[in-house]
């Protein structure tokens, strides 16, 4: 039957004679089989037969049958079917509910994979599966390791804003270095199409009268302030609805201020919030209330009541003294020398920082005694990791009430990160990262945003929203620890670096992020010579204690004996978005691109 149906499919595409590599490539995509071209391209070579780069109808059928028939599949296949030949629909059942742990409602499920996977119609019909079936369900969407639940905002966002992870990234306008790289609108939309939620803009005096954004005192290239807040105002809410946050760090004159807020007012209209909401006139509001708002970040002059009296009157020339510091990176000769000035604060710019007010960070017990709900605070990452790893109790305390945002050392000039998962475990909202430096760093950003429908914000666990709480993540007095099981049983498709002509030697590093005690890495042996279909077969066991802060990561590497491992692909994902039973991971390039069909196939299950 199978062989009837494959034959109907394709005969007409040889009705002509033989077939080039570019129509193998079609007739492959036409049959809904997902395949990597340069894959193809050498299954192709070993198969034709005369060499002259055309293939009879039997010689597609082998290169069909080598990318479809996996070993694996087949095992699972066989192991279910009681004559190797077909699944019945009870055995579908059996198959989901003892595998993929879908308990409920298997019957139906059941009857919806073979509606919407089986490609023989009278194998439907009759509410069965043939293996050309059940193949390309095993490589669908559904059989991804990420759960489909996660895929949709579906945590409470009436939270107020300190209660939530918040995408965030550092020196956004910029795409490569922080010296004489250029400044680029694609930094600002690049990292909006990301789900990042909060935007830094560095701000300063331009010539006529027109504010400019870029990394001051280096030659990294200018733009308009008007321009990049255009260019934020078309993508801000493509890719979520909930609040965009403009991280202002401002070092324009007074008057270039006040063109900084009539522009922010003239781009944003309504969108721009510029009062407090009337139900919160005391607390940070939720992300829900805030949907499809812009809020601004930056210091501000006087209370919040004064802001709201001053509604609609007329503040130009309004402006008053604040003490700032310019600051210098160590040993970079392009930076000036560091000196305290006065920037003076224009009441329009002022006035348009409600929740988002910038205050220096001064102590814990300072923050505690005056800071303002709606008052945050922005870290460097040397101060807050010496503050997280000395007093991570009053941490977690500063962080359950204020936004607190980490950002980059002065003296990473080279645009590096640091790990953000050190001061997510300590409950820091905005953790900024260059997103233009790929890397383990954004790799764990945009793992650990996938979730809650990739929203760019997400719930931070209870223990580091609730006060009577006395969480330390090096310190873990009671928790439930999950075993997590992992099989690598193989890989499909793998990328290919250059030296490997098609034959890498490829191995797979696992690795879990979260609290300290959690940390691990474990490998897989080295298959020699096979990109194509390794097959690893290994199991691995994890105990996470802390699960609701794990990121899980797959790295997959070619070996290199003379100049090290060469990166592949990777996937990152938190550990409580894992689905259990027979998964696929999909693979990331080193810039976050997908990689399909490159994948590796899984078994998952955990217990807690």
């Amino acid at each position: 039957m199978e062989m009837k149906w494959f034959l109907s499919k394709i005969q007409d595409d040889f009705r002509g004679g033989k077939i080039n590599l570019e129509k193998t490539q079609r007739l492959l995509e036409k049959l809904d089989i997902r395949c990597s071209y340069i894959h193809v391209k050498r299954i192709f070579k070993d198969n034709d037969r005369l060499k002259q780069g055309r293939i009879t109808i039997e010689e597609f059928r082998a290169i069909y049958r080598i990318l479809t028939h996996r070993e694996e599949i087949v095992e699972i296949f066989n192991a279910y079917s009681e004559n190797r030949k077909i699944l019945l629909e009870n055995n579908l059942v059996q198959f989901l509910t003892q595998e993929q742990y879908t308990a409920e409602m298997s019957k139906t499920i059941a009857f919806e994979i073979i509606q919407k996977y089986e490609p023989i119609e009278e194998v439907r019909k009759a509410r069965q599966m043939s293996f050309e079936g059940f193949t390309r369900y095993m490589d669908s969407r559904e059989c991804q390791l990420f759960k489909n639940e996660c895929r949709k905002v579906y945590q409470d966002m009436t939270h107020p804003l300190n209660d939530y992870f918040i995408s965030s990234s550092h020196n956004t306008y910029l795409v490569s270095d922080q010296l004489l790289g250029p400044s680029d609108l694609w930094g600002y939309v690049s990292a909006l199409v990301k789900g990042c939620r909060c935007l830094e803009i560095d701000c300063w005096d331009g010539a006529q009268n027109e504010p400019v954004v870029y990394h001051g005192y280096t030659l990294t290239s200018k733009l308009l302030f008007k321009t990049v807040i255009q260019a934020i105002h078309k993508y801000a809410f493509m890719t979520s609805d909930y609040p965009v946050v403009l991280s202002l760090e401002n070092h324009c004159s007074p008057a270039q201020q006040e063109i900084m807020a009539d522009n922010l007012q003239t781009t944003f209209g309504e969108s721009l919030l510029s009062d407090m909401l009337a139900d919160f006139p005391d607390t940070l509001p939720s992300p829900e209330a805030l949907k499809f708002k812009v809020l601004v970040k930056n210091k501000k002059i006087g209370t919040l009541k004064e802001t709201h009296e001053r509604k609609g009157s007329d503040k130009r020339g309004d402006n008053q003294d604040k003490e700032t510091g310019v600051k210098k990176l160590s040993g970079v000769t392009l930076f000036k020398k560091k000196k305290t000035r006065k920037l003076k604060i224009a009441l329009a710019l002022s006035d348009l920082v409600i929740y988002t007010k910038a205050e220096k960070f001064k102590s814990f017990q300072h923050s505690r005694l005056y800071q303002q709900f709606n008052e945050n605070n922005s870290i460097g990452e040397t101060q807050a990791r010496k503050l997280s790893k000395l007093r991570a109790h009053e941490f977690i305390f500063h962080t359950r009430k204020f936004i607190t945002r980490i950002y980059p050392k002065a003296t990473r000039a080279d645009s590096s990160n640091f790990n953000p998962q050190e001061f997510w475990n300590i409950g820091c909202q905005m953790v900024a990262l260059n997103f233009q430096t790929p890397g383990l760093p954004m790799d764990l950003q945009n793992g650990k945003f996938l979730d809650n429908g990739g929203s760019g914000y997400v719930l931070k666990p209870h223990f580091l929203r609730e006060s009577e709480s006395y969480f330390n993540p090096s310190d873990i007095k009671e928790s439930m620890p999950v075993t997590l099981t992992i099989r690598l049983i193989s890989g499909i498709q793998l990328p290919l670096t250059h030296s490997s002509s098609n034959k890498g030697d490829t191995l797979v590093i696992i690795e879990v992020f979260g609290v300290p005690n959690d940390q691990m890495k474990q490998q897989t042996r080295v298959i020699k010579k096979n990109a194509f279909s390794p097959r690893w077969n290994e199991t691995f066991t994890f105990i996470i204690h802390v699960p609701e802060l794990a990121l899980i990561r797959f790295v997959v590497e070619s070996q290199g004996l003379i100049a090290g491992n060469e990166f592949l692909g990777q996937y990152t994902l938190p550990l409580l978005c894992m689905n259990k039973g027979y998964r696929r991971v999909p693979l990331f390039s080193r810039m976050g691109e997908s990689l399909e069909p490159a994948s590796l196939f899984v078994y998952v299950w955990y217990v807690r």
